[in-house]
């Protein structure tokens, strides 16, 4: 039995280190993926300055760049004596001190010169490229503690293993002491669970993790597309021959408010699922003409997509004034209505109808697009989720999580009718005092 104790609280004491080292592991990649969103929102705050003349993004800027120092010093730390580790974290500082020694450059750039000239263009290429060797530096670095995570949790579970077989060895030699022996199996599995509660823990966090890295991602690459035709735009306005007919001038300034209003969008959604998550989207009922809001949305959303998707508005019932969160309305039924134009053929009609009962008032969004498979239909909800039938039409996923947040604020209920290649219908039903 003494034994047996001391090898048991050798295999406890062995437990314990592999989970701090795999602790310390899942910290060193959440650095890692810290330092790639740090850059993006000092990216994002140096867009924001040049091209949108925007002080608060410079200020982004700036707090991003401070943010990186405490990050890497605690990397330097975490890696103690790791040469191979300590050798790429030096190549990552240099790649990170040239990038934003690009960043500044731009930014010194644009107040001597607001217009956006060619060394703007080649800033921004040089540092899409420093970003792309960032990340193939991060990913190393990543996969490096990935390597070392995974050996950690296999050695814990090796000798999760080889306690449990000499636990129940010391069992059957020493039944005399059965009572002392069931005490030290108990305390084991009670070790045991933690351990595993906390790898449950690490592996949850680690997911987590990867969901902020590919939000960050997705936002980048959604805000690339409108910022190039804005910046494009503006740049064939300024080098315009002044011959140029109204119409054409036109045209070009339509498709920088269109992708204005694409980016401000995106933010409106990103900033009401964030304060939605945080629990502080709160819903403010009050009597809105609700006829009056869809026929006003109908024209917004058909010019935004440029009439490609003709709206049909129908009201049914008697016309009332229902007590409602006019923004968490628009959320609703804007994310609705754009779905269905953006996963309808060109040219398909949609369907928006208004019933008014009167317990509550109810929306249909109908299209005839790529509808939803059965199977993915519980699922649609989720952050980030996407059907498999999307292909390549452009999307975040975030959509429909915040019409979902949005209904529950309102103490509704939303419902789906969907078939692949035939079309979706959704229906919002909305009590009419919240």
């Amino acid at each position: 039995m003494g034994y047996g104790s001391a090898v048991s609280y050798q295999n406890s004491n062995q437990l314990l280190e592999s989970t701090n080292r795999s602790k310390l592991t899942y910290q060193i990649i959440e650095n890692l993926m810290q330092i790639y969103s740090t850059m993006t929102v000092a990216e994002s705050g140096r867009r924001g300055y040049v091209f949108l003349n925007d002080t608060k993004e410079l200020y982004r800027f700036q707090g991003a760049v401070r943010d990186l120092d405490p990050i890497l010093e605690n990397l330097r730390r975490q890696f103690g004596t790791r040469l191979d580790q300590l050798k790429r974290l030096a190549e990552l500082e240099a790649l990170l001190d040239s990038r934003i020694g690009l960043m500044r450059q731009s930014i010194d750039l644009y107040r001597v010169d607001q217009t956006v000239n060619a060394r703007q263009q080649q800033i921004t290429e040089e540092s899409v490229q420093l970003r792309d060797q960032i990340q193939r530096v991060l990913a190393s670095l990543q996969t490096t503690e990935e390597i070392s995570l995974e050996e950690w949790v296999r050695q814990s579970q090796e000798r999760i293993h080889r306690s449990a077989i000499q636990s129940f060895l010391i069992v059957m030699t020493s039944f005399v002491l059965l009572t002392l022996a069931l005490v030290l199996l108990y305390q084991q599995r009670l070790q045991r669970q933690a351990a595993e509660a906390m790898q449950a823990s690490l592996a949850q966090a680690k997911v987590l993790g990867e969901d902020k890295l590919r939000f960050f991602s997705m936002v980048s690459h959604e805000f690339r597309t409108p910022l190039s035709v804005i910046l494009g735009s503006v740049q064939l306005l300024i080098e315009a021959d002044r011959q140029w007919s109204l119409e054409r001038k036109q045209k070009n300034l339509s498709r920088i408010q269109s992708s204005a209003k694409l980016m401000t969008r995106l933010l409106t959604d990103i900033l009401t699922l964030t304060r939605a998550e945080a629990g502080k989207l709160e819903c403010n009922p009050e009597p809105l003409d609700v006829e009056a809001f869809c026929l006003n949305l109908v024209d917004e959303i058909e010019l935004a997509t440029q009439s490609q998707h003709p709206i049909e508005f129908i009201s049914q019932g008697q016309s009332s004034l229902p007590k409602l969160d006019e923004k968490l309305l628009y959320s609703i039924l804007s994310n609705l209505l754009a779905n269905a134009a953006k996963y309808s053929p060109s040219g398909q009609p949609i369907l928006l109808t208004l019933s008014t009962h009167p317990d509550c008032i109810e929306f249909q969004v109908m299209d005839q697009g790529i509808g939803i498979a059965p199977e993915e239909q519980a699922n649609i909800y989720q952050l980030f989720y996407r059907g498999k039938n999307t292909g390549a039409i452009a999307g975040t996923g975030l959509g429909l999580t915040i019409v979902q947040k949005c209904v529950e604020l309102h103490h509704g209920e939303i419902f789906l009718e969907s078939s692949v290649d035939k079309g979706s219908i959704f229906t919002v039903r909305l009590p009419i005092r919240v």
